[in-house]
């Protein structure tokens, strides 16, 4: 092979072994996927022997691998993955154990760090919570996913959902394990405060005495992260942080509504997950958009308040103005 193809070759395999779990081996898994022996995977990854087209078509679509990236052919082109939904019960479940799998994957790295930009509470967060695990899980598949099977029924915190309970108390356990840093604004609780009113003026509950639960609930998950940035620790609702808790960082901004953009921080690479159609998230690798997204972050940040670990009377005010945007809510269904 002419050396400036076997150094896109090896170039092309570092990209592939970047986007494994890293207890993962490169080898054994170029061989199960091309279904050759680990002798000719390590020719291949070595670059003594080319990889043809078939090859490169298998592991770039296996692994996600943008050519475009490898080759640096600038254009304007990105590749993100992603999973649109079907209308089955089934597909909310297989949405959080991807969830989970994502969390799972950003966990295992040694050098980790996530970064959220929220236009609402982070997804997940409601998932500590088994009332408003049901309330959530409710309105994302009758409303969002226009599940049939819910077309004709009521929310009831009766009715719950273990399965996402389990699901939801695993992805906030690796979560946990995730030194995490957060921007937030005053209405970033707004959009499940709409939530609730619509289905209440819609007549969309059973009782009223779930809506005020549901609220009570919201206030419990709101003072739990008022601990978090406090200590500036992640912890479960119910716990208590300890001296090797992943850390917290919550910055309070006033210039820009979020839009529920993850970037993490890799060891020496970076994710990005972007949110889309309301549930819906495209996922990429590429190095040139991630990059510009991370700084865009790294910008938004150097424009907000920290309100963790300091800034005690800003960061009082501003839990302050997101519980009174609870009982203004629940004010206004006359509760």
């Amino acid at each position: 092979m002419e050396n400036n193809a076997v150094g896109v070759q090896q170039l092309f395999f570092q990209h592939v072994k970047n986007s494994l779990l890293p207890h993962l081996s490169l080898v054994d898994e170029v061989a199960d996927l091309l279904n050759i022996s680990n002798d000719s995977a390590y020719r291949r990854i070595r670059g003594e022997k080319s990889i043809d087209f078939e090859e490169i078509q298998k592991l770039s679509s296996h692994f996600k691998i943008s050519l475009d990236q490898l080759l640096h052919l600038q254009n304007d082109s990105f590749i993100f993955s992603g999973m649109l939904h079907e209308n089955t019960i089934d597909f909310f479940g297989h949405w959080m154990k991807d969830a989970l799998m994502k969390a799972s994957y950003i966990s295992s790295f040694e050098k980790k760090h996530l970064y959220f930009n929220a236009k609402d509470l982070p997804f997940m967060s409601f998932y500590q919570i088994p009332e408003l695990v049901t309330f959530k899980s409710f309105v994302w598949m009758r409303t969002f996913l226009h599940l049939d099977d819910l077309k004709s029924k009521k929310l009831s915190l009766k009715n719950r959902f273990p399965e996402y309970e389990e699901l939801g108390k695993k992805i906030n356990h690796v979560l946990n394990l995730i030194p995490t840093t957060e921007l937030w604004n005053n209405v970033c609780l707004n959009a499940t405060l709409s939530q609730i009113e619509f289905y209440a003026e819609a007549n969309l509950f059973e009782s009223k005495e779930d809506i005020s639960i549901i609220y009570d609930k919201l206030e419990e998950l709101v003072l739990h992260y008022e601990k978090m940035a406090e200590t500036g620790k992640r912890f479960g609702i119910g716990e208590t942080p300890r001296p090797n808790s992943a850390e917290y960082k919550l910055f309070l901004n006033e210039l820009f509504i979020g839009n529920n953009t993850w970037v993490a921080e890799l060891d020496n690479a970076k994710l990005c997950i972007l949110n889309h159609s309301v549930l819906h998230i495209l996922v990429t690798r590429d190095e040139r958009f991630s990059n510009y997204t991370y700084e865009e972050m790294i910008n938004m940040i150097r424009k907000s308040i920290q309100i963790s670990t300091v800034g005690e009377k800003i960061r009082s005010r501003f839990f302050t103005t997101i519980r009174q945007n609870i009982s203004q809510s629940r004010k206004s269904l006359g509760l």
